[in-house]
């Protein structure tokens, strides 16, 4: 047992699973610039009030997943971000973005920090990719993030994902329904476990959250929030099912769902995948107006998002099949010293094959010709180039194709320019 380990909930992430991080970001960055989203990058910790105001303090994140401390010279507590939304918020008004454009198109790709019992697809640190949508909340606005996020899944082969949807309504609209939660519960406030009788004073809302399969038979039978909807937030729904139907995207009405926090109003969506098991979400997210006045801006600020978790989206990946065929990226050429006291050359000749932009790979530690072929056989390389004596005196090298045998003798130059001939593609190996 090696003297130090990861920390627990933390992660090492090898080169073949990276091959699978970069695949997938690679997609994100794809299909976020085709529907004109830009990247954003925030600090990996904020000030601990942003997260109390922003997300809210009944929620679990607040209340007990946070990683605070206080290195702040006057004694102000800093968090590391255990969501990305309201940091981007705190960004935009601090730059003041809108002022300059009426709508920002954002997107991430970012590491975060929750004190959650590790498991499969849930660490203290995790990455997630997301949206944000700022300056609009229209249902159109709403359906283009929710299109963007069924795009990658698309892009990535997923198949068998469900997208849950449901309207919170507005303010109002909860107000009358927390009411009508407050008064069920109440009612059955003996069979509530503790963390549900805390959240019947503060926010009853966050018991149709609860994962206790108890809880979850009492919740069957409360009321319905669309039962206490407005006639505004029901047209609204009813516009955002319009438009993704007309695109195509499958989705399915739940009344129950709520999300984990408190800034939502109106739509809010789930992705689960039945892959996963009992914690089957692999994102999610909604519309938040009011964020930005929590934040201390004047006024509301439309805005619509959403997250998902990398890790347990690679878990449904993996399960899929979908990683088979991807692998970290092989070398296109092998250099294969025939006699070792030419390594100072084959160094030379590895770096301008490099800096003509081809991928190359060059024996470091002293091994025979033997062992350096079958180092080029394992790291899948498509090419062997030799160097020995005649090489080196002729200025002509022996290129061989690793995938049908075949051989040539060339230039070094002429090497270089046929490795970037389109008709050698099929002599790669895929």
């Amino acid at each position: 047992m090696p003297q130090y380990q990861a920390v627990k909930g933390a992660r090492d992430i090898f080169p073949e699973e990276a091959a699978q991080w970069k695949y997938v970001e690679g997609v994100v960055h794809s299909v976020a610039s085709l529907y004109g989203f830009s990247e954003i990058r925030t600090p990996v910790f904020e000030y601990t009030e942003l997260f109390q105001r922003g997300i809210g303090a009944t929620t679990d994140i607040v209340g007990k997943e946070m990683f605070s401390f206080q290195p702040d010279p006057n004694g102000r507590s800093i968090t590391l971000r255990p969501e990305m939304t309201a940091g981007v918020m705190r960004a935009v008004l601090q730059k003041n973005l809108l002022a300059s454009a009426p709508l920002h198109k954002l997107y991430y790709i970012s590491e975060l920090f929750r004190k959650e019992r590790p498991q499969a697809g849930r660490q203290r640190q995790f990455s997630q990719f997301g949206a944000e949508l700022l300056g609009a909340s229209s249902p159109a606005a709403v359906a283009e993030v929710i299109s963007l996020m069924m795009h990658v899944f698309e892009s990535l082969g997923l198949h068998g994902l469900r997208l849950r949807i449901n309207t919170l309504g507005g303010t109002e609209d909860r107000m009358r329904y927390r009411e009508a939660l407050r008064g069920y519960f109440s009612n059955h406030h003996t069979s509530l476990d503790e963390a549900s009788k805390e959240r019947l004073e503060k926010n009853p809302l966050r018991i149709l959250d609860s994962k206790n399969p108890g809880i979850q038979e009492i919740v069957s039978g409360a009321p319905r929030l669309f039962d206490y909807l407005g006639v505004e937030a029901v047209g609204d729904f009813e516009k955002v099912l319009f438009y993704l139907g007309e695109r195509g995207i499958a989705f399915e009405i739940d009344y129950r769902l709520v999300r984990g926090l408190d800034y939502y109003s109106y739509t809010a969506f789930e992705v689960t995948s039945s892959e996963l098991g009992a914690q089957d979400a692999v994102g999610g997210g909604g519309r938040y107006d009011g964020l930005s006045r929590e934040l201390g801006s004047s006024s509301d600020i439309p805005a619509v998002g959403f997250a998902v978790g990398i890790e347990r989206l690679l878990m449904t990946m993996e399960k899929q099949g979908l990683f088979a065929a991807l692998t970290p990226d092989a070398p296109l050429v092998y250099v294969i010293l025939q006699q070792q006291e030419y390594s100072d050359h084959a160094m030379r000749v590895a770096y301008r094959l490099r800096k003509a932009g081809i991928r190359t790979e060059v024996d470091l530690v002293s091994r025979s010709m033997k062992s350096q072929m079958r180092e080029a056989n394992r790291v899948r390389s498509s090419y062997a180039l030799f160097i020995g004596e005649n090489e080196i005196g002729t200025g002509q090298y022996t290129l061989k194709n690793l995938v049908t045998s075949d051989q040539t003798t060339l230039s070094l130059d002429a090497i270089i320019e046929i490795l970037h001939e389109p008709a050698m593609k099929e002599y790669v190996k895929s």
